[in-house]
């Protein structure tokens, strides 16, 4: 029944639980009305003194079923499951009462609060930073932060919020290393230095904090200069290319031409060696040939001579086809062709041995002396007699 439905007498509202006057409802009549239809409902009547006594103890029982079906939905309202990658921080009352392991868990509800935390899912965090190198030049830097919880207490109660921390303390740690380091390194192969060394001094900083936060990777995902300056840094990138390829040309060059001239160096050297060991053998020989000549010559001197002017002609005549002879006496000059003098079948041996005079027997060649000293000695006795008529 509605405040406002009508019914008191005249236009005032008719009052729900039975009263006529316009002042405030007694309580404890009004619970009494309450329960006399709660009565009602459940098969109660009458008004009286057993029937009362009867509604009562109805009224009782029927209350302790509700109060321990609320208990009862209130208990099973307390149990959860833990999974083997979570722990759960309990606060009662507000209060730190204890973390949990996995498995099934009560709580009472409404008095403790549970806060479950993932402690082997790997979380990250990226950033991007200008900052300037040690040698004072931009670079731009992209880096990636992988972490996971290790201590849920310490992440869920100690700080407000640890993973805001965590992104100020790994842009921190990243200016500082790369304000150590050159543009160089930091572009090339210096990356994966700096990832180790921003990750030490990262997680230091995280432990300090205390974030209850584990590092697990430091990902320096890109280096490069900002776009502004991107056109001359590529032209910087060209030259010092250029010169390792020029270097790389020299340093091939050298490769070949170095070997080669020690080869020829040393190819000089053995070949003066080995003029060397044939200078002195054949002087050695030599020394020794004018040794046995001496001892042949002392035991016979006559034949020794006439040998060795003997050979010395062959040796003269042999390199040589003609012969200028000066006359003692007169002004002219005797020539003497020596191809034509000597016998044709001399020749043409000498010819098909390869030499004029090389090929020349011991008897020709006695032939060839006679013949020169006779026409030597008519030339003088021509000359002789000419003088004799003048």
């Amino acid at each position: 029944m509605s405040w406002n439905e009508p019914g008191g007498g005249g236009n005032r509202p008719r009052d729900p639980w039975g009263g006529n006057d316009q002042g405030p409802p007694d309580l404890d009549e009004a619970l009494k009305k309450l329960q006399q239809r709660l009565n009602r409902m459940f098969g109660g009547g009458g008004s009286g003194g057993g029937a009362g006594g009867s509604n009562g103890k109805l009224s009782g029982a029927l209350l302790g079923v509700i109060l321990a079906g609320a208990v009862t939905i209130w208990a099973l309202l307390g149990f959860y499951q833990l999974d083997q990658q979570e722990r759960a921080v309990v606060l009662r009352f507000g209060e730190y009462a204890g973390t949990l392991q996995p498995g099934l868990q009560w709580n009472p509800p409404l008095i403790d609060e549970v806060i479950k935390v993932n402690t082997t899912k790997i979380r990250a965090v990226s950033l991007r930073e200008v900052m300037l190198t040690k040698d004072e030049n931009i670079i731009e830097v992209s880096m990636s932060v992988q972490y996971v919880i290790d201590d849920p207490e310490k992440f869920v109660l100690e700080v407000r919020d640890p993973e805001i921390s965590l992104q100020h303390a790994a842009q921190s740690a990243l200016r500082h290393v790369v304000g150590d380091t050159t543009m160089d390194l930091a572009l090339t192969e210096g990356r994966a230095a700096i990832g180790i060394e921003v990750r030490d001094r990262l997680q230091s900083y995280v432990s300090d904090y205390g974030t209850g936060i584990l590092i697990s990777k430091i990902n320096i995902d890109e280096s490069k200069p900002p776009a502004q300056v991107q056109g001359a840094f590529d032209d910087v990138i060209k030259a010092r290319e250029d010169e390792e390829r020029v270097k790389n040309e020299a340093q091939s060059y050298a490769n070949g031409i170095v070997p080669e001239a020690r080869g020829r160096a040393q190819r000089a050297l053995e070949e003066a060696s080995a003029y060397r060991d044939q200078v002195v053998a054949k002087a050695e020989g030599e020394a020794e040939r004018f040794t046995q000549l001496l001892t042949e010559y002392q035991k016979a001197p006559e034949v020794t001579r006439e040998r060795l002017y003997i050979d010395a002609m062959q040796m003269v005549m042999g390199n040589t086809n003609k012969v200028m002879v000066d006359v003692e006496g007169g002004n002219n000059v005797m020539y003497l062709p020596l191809d034509k003098m000597v016998p044709a079948a001399a020749t043409n041996r000498s010819s098909a041995l390869g030499s004029s005079a090389a090929g020349l027997s011991e008897r020709d060649l006695r032939n060839l002396t006679e013949r020169v000293t006779e026409e030597l000695r008519r030339n003088i006795n021509n000359a002789d007699t000419r003088r004799s008529g003048r």
